[in-house]
């Protein structure tokens, strides 16, 4: 008597070989007639960016519900901290398989994963804590640890240098949303004072008189909005400090504006920098920010060859980890699957989302985050195999594994660093002090809840709601 074979259990994860595809932008109505070649054109997509509900409906047609866009002005005039901007090529990202005009196009919109973090609404919010109380402007201290406008020094050996203030999209979720973009009506927003050439000269000029620093990312905003000949100009003259060995170029546009790095101009000139770069020794890589797998289309893996082709060492992607966006393990697998094995971009980091106002609805817990890091482990190659980090104030970048102490019921966890920033040179207990990090508090337990309801106040309660 033959016995039937029991069914073997299905793997959590099941690898499919999915080819990127560019969306259809003529689904769209506003977009009917826009050639390939327009597609393609980089002055044409910044010229067509959607800022506003206007032009938002201009290119939807009447296939939006018109409570969203009731729900999109709440959240402009209410809670919003980015300006709103969204290139085509990421709008187009959104919703892809659905013509606007067709039966659930508002309902295959409003879920979007892209749609929840580029174009958030009221309704996306924490309805009772859209800001933790322990949220900042500046969650990271940047600005307080400029050595020089726009220069961090939060490491002993490396810098952040922040050249422009804007970039060709606005993420809901920036993590400098106190210094880039425009104000809205909750944020004024800060502003860089010098003019930029003189902003650049100082940067170089702490760089030539601090031979500890070997490692420079050159970002903002986003370095795709600096002209050319200027971005060029300044990285030939970073290049010849001996002391700097490694550079990375912080761009969401190589997946919001991939048009942009297919420029000519921009092609020609990375191959002059990377020339030079290799000549010296210097480790010349980009840094993007992809955070679903519908952001990864052909544009984007086109504009990652004619990188590497260009001779830029790597292509790197740091994430957002974001409830509803990606906080599974088979969305971010999916989306490392399709950077590393189709567009040649390496999954790099995945940072668990920042404390900033108006984000308790994207965060995600530190239990959360480390059992996403755990899920992902085996599947990816090693090296391709992205690492779950928070980036803990005054602390830095720590695997989501190294909180010496969590405290679960009431959402805080504790960190150690072995460095001192610039703030902390002659501060003794600055390597024993444990530094906190908070989970949101919607997804605290009911004890945990109450615990924090306990200690702030009517009034600061007020604020973050109004955060």
């Amino acid at each position: 008597m033959n016995t039937p074979a029991t069914p073997s259990p299905a793997q959590p994860y099941v690898y499919r070989r999915r080819e990127l595809a560019e969306p259809d932008w003529r689904r769209l109505p506003g977009w009917r007639d826009v050639t390939a070649a327009q597609w393609r054109d980089a002055q044409w997509q910044r010229a067509h960016c959607v800022k506003n509900a206007r032009q938002l409906r201009a290119v939807l047609g009447d296939g939006l519900d018109e409570k969203f866009y009731a729900d999109l002005a709440e959240d402009q005039e209410r809670h919003a901290t980015m300006a709103m901007l969204v290139t085509p090529q990421m709008l187009n990202t959104m919703a892809p398989l659905t013509a606007a005009d067709a039966d659930g196009f508002t309902d295959a919109f409003c879920s979007d994963p892209v749609r929840r973090y580029m174009i958030p609404v009221r309704s996306d919010r924490d309805p009772r804590w859209p800001s933790h109380p322990m949220s900042s402007r500046d969650s990271l201290h940047e600005a307080e640890m400029w050595v020089v406008e726009g220069l961090t020094s939060r490491y002993p050996t490396k810098v952040l240098a922040e050249l422009v203030s804007t970039c060709p999209q606005y993420c809901g979720h920036c993590t400098r949303m106190d210094l880039v973009g425009g104000s809205t009506p909750a944020v004024g927003k800060q502003r860089l004072r010098l003019r930029p050439a003189d902003r650049q000269e100082a940067i170089l000029d702490h760089l030539r008189r601090t031979p500890g620093v070997r490692d420079v990312v050159v970002s903002g905003g986003d370095v795709a909005n600096v002209p050319w000949p200027q971005l060029e100009s300044f990285l030939g003259r970073l290049l010849e400090i001996d002391t700097v060995r490694d550079v990375r170029l912080a761009t969401k546009a190589l997946v919001g504006l991939p048009q942009h790095w297919l420029q000519p101009k921009v092609v020609e000139g990375m191959e002059r920098v990377a020339r030079t770069a290799a000549a010296r020794g210097v480790h010349l890589a980009v840094h993007t920010h992809a955070n679903h797998v519908r952001s990864v289309t052909p544009l984007v893996a086109e504009a990652t060859g004619a990188l590497l082709a260009a001779g830029v060492r790597d292509v790197r992607n740091q994430g957002v980890l974001m409830r509803s966006v990606n906080d599974t393990a088979d969305d971010l697998l999916d989306l490392c699957f399709a950077l590393q094995g189709e567009a040649g971009v390496l999954p790099y980091y995945f940072y668990m989302c920042d404390m900033v106002p108006g984000a308790e609805h994207w965060r995600t817990t530190l239990a959360e985050a480390q059992d996403l890091q755990l899920a992902i482990m085996g599947y990816l190659p090693g090296y391709a195999t992205p690492r779950i980090v928070c980036d803990v104030p005054y602390v830095g970048k720590r695997w989501v594994h190294q909180a010496v102490e969590y405290d679960r019921e009431r959402g805080i966890s504790y960190w150690t660093k072995n460095y001192r920033t610039r703030l902390e040179l002659d501060d003794p207990e600055a390597l024993t002090r444990r530094y906190p990090f908070y989970d949101p508090l919607s997804a605290l337990p009911e004890s945990g809840r109450r615990w924090w309801e306990e200690r702030v106040t009517a009034q600061e309660r007020a604020a973050c709601a109004q955060r």
